[in-house]
């Protein structure tokens, strides 16, 4: 008779306790992090400029060794490496500021040192307005190419300029002038780190969009590092440089208030380049090792700490089982279902409001369009998994928006309420920088819900005000509306998951309904109801697993979807309603943003991807 081992391969472990969920792991342990070796670079380069996410980075410009410097780009879209178009200057030992899609370089050696300056949509790089004075080996944060900082500099100096796109303005100096050092964040919340003085410097300091300010230093002085271009003030992760002579693997993790050193690089590299957003997540790419190298290195945490396991942190395999020696029970570890998930705290709009649009797929590419404050407001701001960012403004100033679904650079927000009070149809697509008018809805409506699958062609919007109560479902194709089969029951301030040919509708309504109703890309099926009827509430996910959170009348409820039924699981950290959500298409990492007040406040959904059940017989 075949037994376990020899169907699964491997026999049932015996466990003292239950694997932890990443999140509880992540609170645990925010350490424990290690570097696996990625596809390479292309060109090898050191002194090259970088920025952008760990799944979304860009290499640019850079030595190469004989015959000089590079003009050459590279982007990397979390598998492997593309040439992208060439810088108009060829130029190494200097920083870039932004995303993959909104970068900015300034000066550099080419081979003397210049002042010029480059944006990057995307696609290709335009000059711009010159650095105010030639430089080489500056510091840079930002989250855009319109709202960067550079800093310091060769020979050593403290001068910081803010750039808005086009102009250049002079801020306070930092406390301690240098040159060659890391840096991350945005344009109101960075940090420095690191650098040559000389002699090499451990001094930290963090920038508030005014001041510098210092902080705990690094336990290595070090400079020729790289970071994790976009984390915050208070969540970064140093890594490489030169201490005091030679290449270093050094790694070190910033909590806010001081830094660890974590997991040692794999290769020890000097002038790198870095990505990512915090101490969870980078990319360390080229280098000098001495020789100038194309190694790519990604961080990533594993839920084990940097040393020794301890008992409970584990792996956890879909489909294995293993035996729970304190309560004697044997158990599986499966997908679906409730997820295992916490609600934490995040970083606060810059402007509070309520009934703002959200998009972006992740809680690190997120994004808030419009709402009201006393008045209804324009404002776009970009989360980057910690602090907010004024980016662009809608074109058209509203609130309650119903079609509002897609990425990072590239979402549809369409309907809503005007001052004062008048119902619109207006359609805006995003493209990574700004918003452009598109065809309108055929039916103005506000406070609906649509899709979030994260595509900016294939938007389903449904449901809303006109003022009365609509059922209406419309689908956007990239160019135009076209109606579809609508709701079984008519409702606002619902919310949405799936796609447009699988979406899931809850909620909403008045009195607050719990209706749940699963679309086919044809008709409407009304499903299992939620546990807690209500109104103004956020969501996320598909049609098989999504979640419900908040809502009106000041609920912390969260529930989840696994395609049949819903199951109370972890509330808010507080109420909420009539927030914005991220386009989430998973159910193990939400946004709730802003709402009623209006409120500033972010909260975070952290989830694990495995399920924990009890195996029994009968």
């Amino acid at each position: 008779m075949a037994n376990y081992q020899s169907i699964k391969g491997f026999n049932i472990q015996s466990k003292s306790s239950d694997p932890v969920p990443y999140a509880q792991e992540l609170a645990d342990n925010p350490y424990g992090g290690t570097w696996a070796s990625a596809t390479s670079l292309n060109t090898a380069r050191d002194n090259l400029a970088s920025m952008g996410t760990t799944n979304a980075a860009l290499a640019a410009g850079g030595y190469a060794g004989p015959p000089g410097v590079l003009d050459a780009s590279e982007e990397w879209n979390g598998t492997a490496w593309s040439e992208g178009n060439e810088l108009n200057t060829a130029r190494s030992h200097f920083h870039g500021a932004g995303i993959q899609t909104s970068g900015v370089v300034a000066g550099g050696e080419s081979p003397s040192v210049t002042n010029a300056v480059e944006k990057y949509n995307g696609t290709s790089w335009t000059t711009s307005t010159n650095y105010p004075t030639s430089k080489a080996s500056q510091g840079a944060i930002g989250a855009s190419n319109t709202a960067a900082v550079f800093f310091g500099g060769a020979p050593t100096v403290s001068e910081t300029y803010e750039f808005d796109g086009t102009n250049w303005t002079e801020t306070n100096d930092m406390n301690t002038g240098r040159n060659d050092m890391a840096a991350s964040g945005t344009q109101t919340a960075g940090i420095a780190f690191g650098g040559n003085i000389p002699p090499k410097t451990a001094v930290t300091e963090t920038y508030n969009g005014s001041t510098w300010t210092e902080v705990s230093d690094l336990n290595t002085a070090n400079n020729g590092l790289a970071g994790s271009t976009q984390g915050s003030t208070t969540n970064t992760l140093a890594f490489g440089g030169s201490s005091p002579t030679a290449a270093v693997a050094t790694t070190e993790s910033w909590n806010g208030s001081s830094w660890t050193e974590v997991n040692d690089l794999s290769t020890a590299r000097h002038d790198l380049g870095g990505s990512g957003t915090g101490n969870t997540s980078a990319l360390a790419f080229g280098g000098g090792t001495p020789t100038i190298t194309t190694a790519v290195e990604e961080w990533a945490f594993t839920g084990l700490p940097p040393s020794t396991p301890v008992v409970g942190y584990s792996d956890s395999v879909i489909g294995d089982m293993y035996y729970n020696s304190t309560t004697g029970q044997f158990k599986a570890i499966k997908d679906g279902g409730a997820p295992i998930g916490t609600w934490a705290s995040g970083g606060d709009l810059n402007t509070g409001r309520l009934g703002s649009a959200g998009f972006g797929t992740t809680a690190a590419t997120a994004y808030a369009a419009g709402g009201e404050t006393t008045a209804k407001v324009a404002i776009v701001e970009s989360y980057n998994g910690s602090a907010w960012t004024e980016v662009s403004d809608l074109n058209t100033a509203r609130m309650y928006m119903v079609g509002k679904d897609g990425s990072s650079t590239a979402a549809l927000v369409a309907g809503g309420e005007l001052e004062p009070g008048t119902i619109v149809g207006n359609n805006e697509e995003w493209n990574g920088a700004s918003f452009s008018e598109e065809t309108d809805l055929n039916t103005a409506r506000r406070n609906g819900a649509s899709s979030t699958s994260g595509i900016q062609t294939a938007v389903l919007a449904f449901a809303g005000g006109t003022p009365s109560n609509s059922a209406l479902a419309e689908y956007w194709n990239g160019s135009s509306w076209t109606e579809k089969g609508d709701l079984n029951t008519a409702r606002y301030g619902l919310a949405g998951a799936g796609t447009y040919t699988a979406a899931l509708a809850y909620g909403g309504g008045f009195p607050n309904y719990g209706n749940t109703e699963s679309y086919n890309g044809t008709s409407w099926t009304e499903v299992s109801d939620l546990n807690t009827a209500r109104r103004g509430l956020g969501g996320g996910g598909t049609q098989a697993s999504a979640l419900a959170f908040g809502g009106d009348p000041s609920y912390a409820q969260t529930e989840a979807w696994d395609g049949t039924s819903w199951t109370e699981i972890s509330d808010l950290g507080s109420a909420q309603q009539w927030g914005g959500y991220n386009s989430s298409t998973t159910n193990t990492e939400n946004l709730f943003f802003g709402g009623q007040g209006p409120v500033a406040t972010t909260q975070e959904f952290s989830a694990a991807d495995f399920q924990i059940k009890t195996v029994t017989t009968s």
